[in-house]
């Protein structure tokens, strides 16, 4: 016959019995989450690693997505440097599109030069007319056309890449002139071990071949890149001077990929024969 002392001592062991295994679980469950958080967080990071360096210099509106997924909502703020650059210029960006590539109007065997006007300064490109013929004379029939004034240079890198990126009259990185162009140049004896050296300027894309369109970058540092862009021209040493100002005043979202602390706007570009 069990006393009442005993039943009361066997409840008491089988409750706290009942407690320690409610525990168990509740520790293994933990231990389960945090190994899926874990491994989501590394899918993640992996993902956005992966994306940062494959989809480097694109210009469409997918490609956008794409960028804001891959900045980093916990990147620590940074201060942000004094604009280095005077205001715009009056006037503001003509909508403008075409259908098609314009007709071949360069002579290849001239020197042709692109002045960009912005404001923060010059930069004054030699271009490769005989090299990348088709590229050049787009940016001439561009130039004449008033596309590029009063645009913004909507992208800055300072990780990995080193370029300032513009030509977009949307100021977004989906804009374009309607048309497409082949890709040229791509074994230019610039390019060695795929670094793109400073001072070339080189056309963005889609990541597909013969995508560009009006966006280009101007590289202010040595950059890794697969030789995928066309490289078009070179920058002066002045025109490098401005660059470097632009560079140094870093950009906005702190994780080396965003629109430029500095007001980079191109006031005017001109193409010149001579």
């Amino acid at each position: 016959m069990v006393s009442q002392e005993q039943r009361r001592r066997q409840l008491a062991r089988e409750k706290f019995l009942r407690q320690q295994q409610r525990r168990a679980a509740a520790r293994r469950r933990a231990r389960v989450r945090n190994s899926v958080i874990a491994s989501v967080l590394g899918v993640v990071v992996i993902g956005s690693v992966a994306l940062y360096t494959t989809g480097v210099l694109k210009n469409d509106k997918a490609d956008q997505a794409n960028a804001s997924a891959e900045a980093s909502p916990s990147a620590p703020p940074t201060s942000k440097a004094p604009d280095p650059c005077e205001k715009p210029a009056p006037g503001s960006v003509e909508k403008l599109s075409w259908k098609k590539e314009p007709a071949m109007t360069i002579d290849t065997s001239a020197r042709y030069t692109m002045k960009l006007d912005t404001t923060c300064g010059e930069i004054d490109i030699a271009l490769k007319a005989s090299a990348a013929p088709h590229t050049v004379n787009s940016f001439n029939f561009l130039a004449e056309k008033g596309f590029f004034d009063h645009t913004k240079c909507h992208r800055l890198t300072t990780a990995g890449i080193y370029v300032l990126q513009c030509g977009d009259p949307t100021g977004t990185g989906s804009g374009g002139p309607g048309y497409t162009i082949p890709d040229e140049n791509l074994k230019d004896k610039s390019l060695k071990d795929n670094i793109y050296p400073a001072g070339t300027v080189a056309m963005a894309n889609r990541s597909q071949p013969n995508t560009g369109g009006s966006q280009f970058f101007l590289v202010y540092q040595d950059s890794q890149l697969p030789p995928s862009y066309t490289p078009f021209g070179t920058v002066s040493e002045e025109g490098m001077k401005v660059l470097k100002k632009i560079a140094d005043a870093g950009e906005s979202s702190g994780a080396g990929d965003g629109a430029p602390n500095a007001t980079v706007v191109i006031n005017k570009a001109t193409v010149t024969k001579s």
